[in-house]
């Protein structure tokens, strides 16, 4: 029976002279709607009980399963105000297919796609007020986090007989405050994201926790993020700790590392591989070895690389540095001509500037 997602209105919401000065200067992550939206899942119940509530703490048993076991997963997704005031998501079914995914590799419960979008349309239906206007190219948008984790109070290894789902939502202005700039990036060679038969191609928690000390690493050496290799042999190119990777070569091939199962299967990088085609580029999913970055880099072979994800969209990489050198930064002081058409045509899409001729664009209010 599919989920209905009823609202108990927040009887202390922001003010709408809080809420709009939120709104000139959101940052990213930092301030949250009035609402979230909550289902919860027992192993004799199955999903029941959706709402759009109250945004506030969240109660948990110090013996919930996740905070000792890591049972949890989440996804990322923005909420678009078109010129019109009509709210839309960008590919919105393929977050809820990777959440099936990865809820199958985490054994939680698996929500059927039609209750993921509808909590999404429950609770912008609910802050649609927050969602905020994008002229210009500013960039505006909101961030949708829906989000499952063991709330069943016990001890023991084991998949939890219940857990709970919840999306909250927050304002997000321009992932790059200052303007676009590249990247400078770390080989991780002392730490791996993933490996073989792990959690890398789902979207948990602690993926990203591993990622943490690569990136730290790299900050200490003076970059902004951490590439991370393949766990087994630290001679491949898997992602960045929370983006994916793409290589323009001067024979217009758009190369991006294959999915080996220690990969997150990015919504940015399967759009990304099908516009390519549409900008003339030949997209090729394949294994790329680190050194094919420096060499290509060093022979004019590679001649633009960029990161994309939900959050900054596509970010061009400049300078990539490790223990005893570095490559030269191919990006120029905003990105390549392709980065940037890339981002450009993507950014059009999702706020509605022109035509969606792939149907990746869902409303949701």
């Amino acid at each position: 029976m599919a989920l209905s997602f009823e609202l108990t209105a927040n009887p202390s919401p922001r003010s709408e002279a809080d809420r709009t000065a939120i709104l000139e200067d959101p940052g990213f992550g930092k301030h949250f709607t009035d609402h979230m939206a909550v289902a919860t899942w027992t192993k004799d119940a199955g999903w029941h009980d959706g709402r759009v509530t109250a945004y506030g703490p969240i109660s948990l048993m110090p013996s919930a399963a996740v905070l000792h076991y890591a049972q949890e997963i989440f996804e990322g997704l923005k909420a678009y105000r078109h010129a019109d005031g009509s709210i839309w998501s960008f590919r919105p079914e393929a977050n809820a297919q990777r959440m099936a995914r990865s809820a199958a590799r985490l054994a939680l419960p698996v929500l059927p796609k039609e209750d993921f979008i509808a909590s999404l349309r429950a609770l912008v239906a609910a802050d649609q007020a927050w969602v905020p206007e994008a002229p210009d190219g500013s960039e505006k948008s909101l961030y949708l986090r829906p989000f499952m984790y063991a709330s069943e109070a016990f001890l023991g290894v084991r998949p939890a007989n219940e857990v709970t789902f919840s999306v909250i939502a927050s304002p997000a202005g321009a992932y790059f405050s200052g303007g676009l700039k590249p990247v400078t990036l770390w080989i991780s060679q002392h730490y791996a994201r993933a490996g073989a038969g792990g959690t890398g191609a789902a979207k948990c928690g602690g993926n990203y926790a591993s990622s943490l000390a690569g990136q730290l690493e790299g900050i200490e050496h003076g970059c902004d993020q951490a590439v991370f290799l393949d766990a087994a042999t630290q001679t491949f190119i898997e992602e960045l700790g929370g983006m994916n990777l793409f290589f323009v070569t001067k024979d217009n091939r758009l190369l991006t590392p294959e999915l080996t199962g220690s990969i997150l299967e990015g919504v940015t990088r399967s759009s990304i591989l099908d516009l390519g085609k549409e900008l003339g580029l030949d997209p090729q999913e394949q294994r790329i070895e680190i050194e094919q970055w420096k060499d290509g880099v060093a022979s004019g072979e590679i001649v633009e690389i960029f990161a994309c994800g939900t959050a900054a969209v596509v970010t061009p990489v400049g300078e990539l540095r490790w223990e005893g050198g570095s490559t030269p930064s191919t990006a120029g002081a905003a990105g390549g001509e392709i980065t940037n058409a890339i981002r450009s045509r993507l950014l059009d899409i999702q706020y509605g500037r022109v035509e969606d001729t792939h149907g990746w664009l869902t409303q949701l209010a």
